[in-house]
């Protein structure tokens, strides 16, 4: 059951019919939920547990209250994503609430009631706008696959890096033999040494060697095999951004993961450009009119683009003669590369709301 921290006297007495809004701030065992009326009154707060009961549970309570369109959730790429999910499914509008500033939480105090309270009111101020990712569909899955082969791309590298460092401290017979060698004739040589019990420095070197060159060979069959599943997800859902020009697996994987499951939560494209951190930011003060970098939105984002930038400028005619013609105006190449990335998302963007458009009716 619930556990009710405040609940209004006139509960009973309230219409069926009057909207509310939901406010929830997240953690990993509990939410806690605060309902008000679009007027700001406080109807009540209690605490959920995280589980599929908990989130029937909240739904229903919240529901007693009035009629529930809106909810603001902390944390949906966290401990909220799961009640977003369940919540998006129930044709119910989150709204992605960021944490309350530092000077209002020094006026009013910190505790879960207050940021859950908070939360619904920045709803319904709409200092909080942004819909939360919906998390449900193929670029879910992109997320976790990537996630997945991020993780073993880093764990190989560190085995690598580990493997050269026992090299350097073999001795020299041992270490003769494997200087020279690539990366991969490296580990499959070390991987081919006999097996041997760690009695003395030597046979611990070639035990430990014979150990990390199996690692690296585990984790490089594990990265390729989710590097095939990911290809596979971007070939099944949206096979036009693979085709065009610069735009391998790993950077249309990063490119969709910014933009989630429903791009059409971004109504324009400089919002898209502003989430991959490629917009120009307003820098004027008095006379000076300027702008600067934008070093804020999704840097793996921000890094695709880059990489579809410098793939292009090296094989495609119109990209060099876009630099070119950029850099007769006075622009820097690093300059004229950023104004690329900006037109680079202003593209990607547009290939999204189609692919967006063209996949609705049949999710419907």
């Amino acid at each position: 059951m619930p556990s009710m921290s405040h609940a209004a006297e006139d509960s009973q007495d309230r219409r069926s019919d009057e909207e509310i809004i939901l406010g929830v701030d997240t953690h990993r065992d509990t939410h806690v939920a605060a309902v008000i009326t679009i007027l700001g009154v406080l109807v009540a707060t209690a605490t959920f547990p995280t589980t599929a009961a908990g989130y029937r549970e909240l739904l229903g309570w919240a529901r007693s209250f009035g009629v529930l369109c809106r909810a603001g959730v902390e944390g949906t790429g966290s401990y909220g994503a799961a009640l977003a999910r369940y919540l998006h499914r129930q044709d119910i509008a989150v709204i992605e609430v960021n944490r309350p500033d530092r000077a209002a939480r020094r006026r009013h105090g910190k505790t879960d009631t207050v940021d859950a309270t908070a939360a619904a009111h920045a709803v319904l101020s709409t200092r909080a706008t942004s819909i939360a990712k919906t998390g449900d569909g193929p670029v879910e899955i992109l997320r976790l696959l990537h996630l997945a082969r991020a993780s073993a791309v880093k764990s190989r590298t560190q085995a690598i890096n580990q493997l050269k460092a026992v090299i350097v401290g073999a001795d020299p017979a041992l270490r003769d033999t494997l200087t020279g060698l690539s990366n991969t004739a490296l580990t499959r040589h070390c991987a081919d040494l006999p097996t041997v019990f760690p009695t003395d420095v030597a046979t611990a070197t070639v035990y430990t060697l014979r150990r990390l060159a199996q690692r690296i060979q585990a984790l490089t069959a594990e990265e390729r095999e989710l590097q095939r599943h990911i290809t596979a997800v971007l070939e099944a859902h949206v096979p036009q951004l693979l085709h065009r020009h610069g735009i391998g697996p790993d950077s249309a994987a990063a490119l969709l993961i910014t933009a989630g499951d429903n791009p059409d939560r971004m109504h324009t494209e400089a919002s898209f450009a502003a989430l991959c951190g490629v917009s120009p930011i307003e820098a004027s003060s008095g006379k000076t009119r300027r702008r600067r970098l934008n070093r804020g939105g999704d840097r793996r984002a921000n890094a695709a683009l880059y990489r579809i930038a410098l793939t292009r400028s090296r094989g495609e005619g119109r990209t060099r003669d876009y630099l070119e013609r950029r850099a007769t105006q006075g622009l820097t190449r690093r300059e004229a590369v950023r104004c690329l990335k900006r037109y680079i998302a202003r593209e990607i963007y547009q290939l999204l709301q189609q692919i967006n458009t063209a996949q609705t009716p049949r999710t419907a």
